[in-house]
């Protein structure tokens, strides 16, 4: 075996080793906090998802400023986060709408 088949062979193993070894380590983990008293509901879900990428600019400055309530009650809050979070796409979409059919058009009519 030549060393350019050998290199190759440690790649095919080695890669997908690397690659699945850094997605494990991004695996989401238990909630101690989970519903424990005053915490986090689906408004607050809703309200901090809006709010994340102006939270994420700020994080980047100030360490004590987090994208995530960490002290929230689960599936309520996590639902409301990521409705609150698709709602950027539904107000930036919503404004950059083009009509698909002019002033003089109908859609049920043929153009000449």
């Amino acid at each position: 075996m030549d060393r350019k088949s050998r290199m190759i062979r440690v790649a095919q193993f080695t890669v997908p080793a690397v690659a699945l070894l850094a997605v494990a380590g991004c695996a989401a983990g238990s909630n101690p906090l989970k519903d424990s008293p005053e915490s986090a509901g689906f408004w607050l879900g809703v309200w901090h998802g809006m709010i994340c990428p102006i939270a994420l600019v700020v994080s980047w400055f100030n360490q004590g400023v987090s994208i995530y309530e960490v002290h929230n009650n689960g599936g309520w809050y996590n639902t409301g986060f990521v409705l609150g979070a698709g709602a950027w796409g539904i107000l930036r979409s919503s404004g950059s709408r083009k009509r698909k059919w002019g002033r003089s058009q109908n859609p049920g009519s043929v153009p000449e």
